[in-house]
């Protein structure tokens, strides 16, 4: 499968709300599940409008259907210190396991250190989620510490990895492959412009 990145618009809510919805999308999330209505929703993508200046929040869309299938966030932006916090989500569980998770954070990778000039994107994942952890390792995350019993999910207390990548990781263990992700996403973008 190939994917192309755009900014999330108002259209995106409701597929956005249907997977905030959906138990077993949030359980590996670092988020309580919480039914959500879709009105409070769009109050939420209000609110990333107004804030548009410290977060980017980007759709991740299959390239043939154009279809969304997930979201790439960089969020709390800060100016001063260059540093962000890094979110991912595959919310299509059919486009789960097909590349669109490396696609998504090499591009965004790319967009943090080459174009917004930040020194720093950091995360927290939770301890049981491997497959986000060796993705996120892949691309080039190191783990930073953790936060013991942080986030209450099905009746327990589970630990939460912090990682993080600095620009001097990224330039020189994954400027060559996230450089030419990004260039192709570019140009696929262009072309559904």
């Amino acid at each position: 499968m190939d994917f192309f990145l755009r900014e999330l618009n108002r259209e995106d809510v409701p597929a956005i709300n249907t997977w905030r919805n959906d138990p077993a999308l949030i359980g590996m999330l670092g988020a309580a599940f919480r039914y959500v209505s879709e009105a409070v929703d769009h109050k939420w993508f209000e609110g990333y409008l107004a804030n548009r200046a410290n977060a980017v929040r980007l759709a991740i869309c299959e390239q043939k259907t154009t279809a969304l299938i997930g979201v790439v966030y960089l969020l709390d932006i800060d100016w001063v210190h260059r540093s962000a916090e890094f979110g991912l989500w595959i919310g299509d569980k059919a486009s789960q396991g097909q590349g669109a998770g490396r696609f998504a954070t090499c591009a965004m990778l790319a967009h943090a250190f080459q174009d917004l000039n930040l020194h720093r994107v950091h995360l927290t994942v939770h301890v049981h989620n491997e497959h986000a952890i060796a993705l996120y390792e892949k691309s080039g995350f190191l783990t930073e510490g953790t936060l013991r019993q942080a986030l209450f999910k099905n009746g327990q207390f589970i630990d939460m990895r912090c990682m993080a990548v600095l620009a001097e990781d990224y330039r020189r263990a994954l400027l060559v492959t996230s450089e030419a992700v990004y260039n192709l996403a570019s140009k696929r973008s262009a072309k559904t412009k």
